[in-house]
């Protein structure tokens, strides 16, 4: 299911229940209004409908409003009513743009999801992976965690039990591709190393980035700082015994015309 899939997927659901997940009763009334209003307008509820300068404009609010609620509650505990107190707009506005929560949450996944994907491109770069171990390091992860502790509801969108389903599938086929692309500069470096150890190391990195990824986020300042530091080194200490002095040469298997974001 794509996203845009799953936006009309999400129309369809509000115009027979209403916010599917919210609660009150003031929510349930302004999502019956708004299913009547998306069918009177004849477009797809589950997506922004208006997209005048002035329409963008609240969107982007309400998303902004959104990602601050899901971060402050968790995505299950939020609620659209919450949402569009913390936009400083009335529930009403709000369904003028959203059926519901988890079309919100799709939108606002798929903004950070695309950022995301020309976040990680600009790091792999060729020009960085010819880079000494050491700067490389610097190069691939400093982008990657500025992201993440720019955008925290990418976390909690990302990695949430109950968030949509079409969310979490983007998510993974992102993963896999970003899996797929540093085993291919593992395999640049490690030209005679199986492809199932390229995988198991591949997988390590992911593992120990994210893990060091959760302390990180959940520090501020100087200590964020430390932990940043902390994160390279382990991953130094993980790679420098592998790939030696190989990674001061561009891997062989990252061809220079790879496109930037993996794909």
């Amino acid at each position: 299911m794509t996203v845009s899939e799953a936006r009309s997927g999400a129309a369809g659901a509000a115009g027979r229940k209403g916010t599917t997940g919210d609660a009150g009763a003031t929510e349930g009334k302004g999502a019956t209004e708004a299913a009547r209003a998306a069918g009177s307008a004849g477009t797809s509820a589950g997506r922004p409908r208006r997209r005048q300068a002035r329409g963008e404009a609240r969107i982007a609010q309400l998303l902004k409003a959104a990602a601050s609620v899901f971060c402050a509650t968790g995505y299950t505990a939020a609620s659209t009513n919450a949402i569009a107190r913390e936009a400083g707009v009335s529930p009403g506005t709000l369904y003028q743009f959203f059926p519901n929560k988890e079309a919100i949450a799709v939108e606002l996944g798929d903004q950070l999801l695309g950022r995301w994907r020309e976040t990680y491109g600009a790091a792999f770069l060729p020009d960085n992976l010819a880079l000494p171990l050491d700067r490389m390091l610097d190069a691939i992860l400093d982008p990657l965690i500025t992201f993440n502790c720019e955008n925290p509801a990418f976390t909690v969108l990302m990695h949430g039990s109950e968030i949509p389903g079409v969310i979490i599938r983007e998510h993974d086929t992102l993963h896999t591709t970003m899996l797929s692309r540093v085993e291919a500069i593992l395999g640049g470096y490690l030209p005679d190393t199986p492809p199932a150890e390229i995988t198991r190391i591949a997988t390590m990195i992911f593992i120990l980035f994210k893990a060091g990824l959760d302390v990180i986020m959940a520090h501020e300042g100087k200590e964020r700082e430390a932990y940043i530091k902390e994160l390279k080194t382990v991953l130094l200490r993980y790679l420098e015994p592998l790939v030696g002095d190989r990674a001061l040469r561009a891997p062989s298997a990252t061809p220079a015309s790879a496109p930037p974001n993996g794909r």
